[in-house]
């Protein structure tokens, strides 16, 4: 069965890594969160470049898209480290609301002394833009991108 490609997404807060795929990019983070698996970043540096590319790359939209992402990225994972990643157990998808900005997204906000987004900031931004700064306000994640993130987006 072939496989069609889309172009990925990168943002410019990303820069820093994007061309050596050092971290995993927002675009496999978002898929990564419909597929519902958690890869560790030491899983992600055992895949090829052409692995990392083809995870951005690929669609992940319908059912039979997201059944078929998810079959190609643990048979990848397995093949270069041997691992199977863990299943995300509970995702809290807050950024698919557009009609109200998240807690943690204000709280991070409030962190970088950025001025509190409104809820027609929020609601104008693209899905990959709103899950790339709930994924920046959480613990464990680049937070100095957000304010950058934020800047990208035309939020200020």
């Amino acid at each position: 069965m072939e496989q069609v490609l889309v172009k990925p997404v990168y943002f410019d807060f990303e820069s820093d890594f994007v061309d050596t795929l050092r971290c995993i990019p927002m675009i496999v983070r978002y898929k990564l969160d419909t597929v519902r698996v958690k890869l560790q970043l030491a899983e992600w540096a055992r895949l090829s470049d052409t692995d990392k590319e083809t995870l951005a790359a690929l669609p992940c939209e319908s059912e039979a898209d997201i059944a078929r992402y998810r079959r190609y990225l643990l048979e990848t994972v397995w093949e270069r480290s041997h691992k199977v990643p863990k299943d995300l157990q509970v995702l809290h998808a807050s950024w698919e609301n557009r009609h109200e900005v998240p807690a943690e997204v204000q709280q991070k906000a409030h962190e970088w002394a950025c001025p509190p987004l409104r809820a027609a900031d929020w609601a104008r931004l693209s899905l990959l833009q709103r899950f790339a700064l709930v994924k920046l306000s959480r613990s464990g994640h680049e937070g100095e991108n957000f304010p950058r993130a934020l800047a990208e987006f035309g939020v200020r």
